[in-house]
């Protein structure tokens, strides 16, 4: 078990992520291990078919699913997963088959890489709207003649301005304690 697992699940149910320990281990050792991090779904014994299948199931009822493995049983469940995140020093397998290769090998990195990519998403949404606002607004008006071509360009400058300040914001990005 990773040192920082039990930070790792603890961030992700702050975050509202139901967690799941599924695994070729035997059902003991499993569930030991579920209890240390705090993990109360346990599917142990599990073949890598197996985990594709238990993705598929809980995909069907409405729910995202990420996988986080390293190993080679686990790169069919990371290639089916929503979302595959190997950890860097994993086998070669898990992490080609992965969306996200975690480069460090802590854990906690797993919550913050989700929060980042939600950040990411906002900003895009936000950047997407305020590009089409402004050009569902002002081209119109200027292709009227009803908007001074200097404005238009200023405000374009602006949208243009906003949309670059707010995007250089995700460098200071930061995890937030939710």
């Amino acid at each position: 078990m990773k040192p920082s697992a039990r930070q790792a699940v603890d961030e992700l149910h702050r975050m509202g992520i139901r967690t799941f320990l599924v695994t070729g281990d035997n059902a003991g050792a499993a569930q030991r291990t579920a209890e240390q991090v705090g993990i109360d779904d346990v599917i142990a014994g599990v073949l890598p078919a197996e985990k594709v299948a238990i993705i598929d199931n809980v995909r069907s009822s409405g729910a995202g699913v990420a996988m986080v493995g390293d190993g080679i049983n686990d790169g069919p469940a990371l290639a089916s997963a929503d979302l595959g995140i190997a950890i860097g020093r994993g086998t070669d397998v898990a992490i080609g088959a992965a969306d996200i290769v975690l480069v460090r090998d802590d854990l906690t990195a797993v919550a913050l890489a989700l929060q980042l990519a939600s950040a990411t998403r906002r900003t895009m949404r936000t950047n997407l709207a305020w590009a089409f606002g402004y050009n569902l607004a002002a081209l119109p008006l200027a292709a009227a003649g009803l908007l001074n071509p200097l404005i238009a360009g200023a405000a374009m400058a602006l949208s243009s301005f906003f949309v670059v300040s707010n995007s250089l914001r995700l460098q200071n990005f930061a995890r937030i304690d939710r």
